[in-house]
């Protein structure tokens, strides 16, 4: 009951659970580690100006998803230039023009939204950008546009450099998006997807969603993969086990086998299955073991009071 309470406590929460190897999130790690060390010599070899570092504040974040998230819409060079210098532009035109500084920084912040959601550059870090250009210390202020191209720019420029020549170090990394080339094959019903089918659905969603449409027809075409390989045999179907049809939604059921008849004849080996979850009218039968298997999907089993699908490893 405890463990339950936790992973509704997780979900609401929003607690991370993407399964992401030790391998990536060291890769990732890495990466951001030589992305700012490299900014940060050369805003002191260059620029001679310590007030720049505070830009690192939101170079930082932008490491972040240059190097965990490569992939992510957020993450490309357009919303790593262009919002960072849109957001830089509008929030030193607040800062010169715009009286009391909450009220320059609020709007600052709060255009620099409006302006990257239109713009097609949405890059979160850049709102740190426009409100560093409102709150920043005076040396700053002074540079006025000139802070959009040292340091900001000449920081964006090195970033990007190093994202694109680390990530292209690793195979299954692809820094620009467009670089993109799957390695792994997608399932033909993928195909029936077109871009504006991709389209309505996100418009329905009405809600930034953070998955580039690449890597979101690769995932669906893969869990598409998995789904169709994973299937159960008569032989995998006992007296006592529970069963899911692997659906979604409305359509999905759990069915355990109550009793059986056994016999070396396909046609005359029954099983007796009683529903113990979803909607399926059907809710008890006797069907011959092959029929089960053909309705089976996975395997389920019960651990800490939750369901889960049973590794097809585990015994029984």
């Amino acid at each position: 009951m405890i463990q339950l309470y936790i992973k509704k406590l997780s979900n609401w929460l929003g607690v991370l659970t993407s399964p992401v190897s030790h391998t990536e999130k060291w890769v990732s790690a890495f990466g951001g580690f030589l992305a700012i060390a490299l900014m940060v010599w050369v805003t002191h070899q260059f620029l001679d100006l310590d007030s720049s570092l505070a830009v690192m504040a939101s170079m930082g974040a932008t490491a972040v998803l240059l190097f965990a998230v490569p992939h992510s819409p957020l993450s490309q060079p357009w919303p790593v230039i262009g919002g960072n210098l849109i957001s830089g532009t509008i929030g030193i035109t607040c800062a010169l023009y715009i009286e009391p500084t909450w009220l320059a920084a609020s709007l600052a912040v709060g255009l620099a939204i409006i302006s990257m959601y239109y713009l097609n550059c949405l890059h979160p870090p850049a709102g740190a950008t426009a409100l560093l250009t409102v709150l920043g210390s005076e040396p700053i202020h002074q540079l006025g546009y000139q802070f959009l191209v040292t340091p900001v720019l000449l920081n964006l420029v090195l970033i990007l450099a190093v994202a694109v020549s680390f990530n292209r170090l690793f195979y299954w990394r692809h820094y620009p998006t467009f670089l993109q080339k799957p390695k792994t094959p997608t399932i033909d019903m993928t195909d029936s997807f077109s871009h504006e089918d991709f389209l309505a659905a996100l418009k329905s969603v009405d809600s930034f969603v953070d998955i580039h449409e690449a890597d979101l027809k690769r995932i669906l075409g893969l869990a598409l993969a998995h789904r169709q390989s994973d299937t159960l045999t008569p032989d995998q179907i006992q007296l006592g086990g529970v069963y899911s049809n692997g659906k979604l939604g409305r359509e999905w059921s759990m069915r355990r086998i109550v009793d059986e008849s056994r016999s070396d004849d396909p046609n005359q080996d029954f099983v007796i299955f009683k529903q113990i979850a979803g909607n399926e009218r059907k809710t008890t039968d006797c069907v011959t073991r092959t029929e089960f298997a053909h309705w089976a999907k996975h395997a389920m089993v019960m651990e800490n009071g939750l369901w889960h699908r049973q590794d097809p490893l585990t015994p029984s």
